[in-house]
């Protein structure tokens, strides 16, 4: 089971990388080791491809980093960590982004978009859901949980440098595009 356990943890071979690292690593260390040990991670995402990657983000009911004194990760954190090994197409993506159905299948396909896309496909797709004021339920560091809105989510995506204890890759000014 040892080899099972390092397969399950390794990125898919055909994946490309992003922004010259293997898209896993985008996800620092030591919170990547924390997904690998969670149990919502050996029991949920092992055999995930990208047709049943939806299923477990419509069960998602929060979003959030890590929590906790020992800084568990979150549901929403171990099924990033899942979409950056797999890599689903990028058609996929925008489905995840524009599903009006379930917003923390939005939420993860905004989070993964922002992680690996190109800068002009982030603004194309997530600056519409600033005018999405769904309220979601968020994971704080202490492990309780508060309310906000996809639209808080989605600016902070676009203007912080961390989120969910994610160091996210620069993002040029929108204005520096346009030029």
């Amino acid at each position: 089971t040892g080899n099972t356990l390092i397969m399950a943890n390794t990125t898919d071979p055909a994946a490309r990388n992003v922004h010259g690292t293997n898209p896993q690593y985008l996800i620092e260390k030591i919170v990547r080791m924390k997904i690998y040990d969670s149990m919502y991670w050996k029991e949920h995402c092992f055999a995930l491809n990208a047709e049943s990657m939806v299923d477990k983000a419509i069960e998602l009911k929060a979003v959030g980093g890590t929590f906790g004194g020992n800084r568990k990760p979150s549901n929403f954190l171990c099924l990033l960590l899942k979409m950056l090994q797999i890599q689903p197409e990028k058609d996929i993506i925008i489905e995840y982004i524009s599903n009006d159905d379930y917003k923390y299948v939005r939420m993860i396909g905004a989070v993964y978009l922002r992680l690996v896309g190109r800068p002009l496909d982030i603004y194309h797709y997530l600056e519409p859901l600033l005018h999405d004021y769904r309220k979601i339920r968020v994971r704080n560091p202490d492990g309780k949980y508060s309310l906000t809105h996809v639209d808080e989510i989605i600016d902070a995506l676009l203007t912080e440098s961390h989120y969910f204890n994610i160091t996210l890759p620069r993002l040029p000014a929108r204005r520096v595009l346009e030029t």
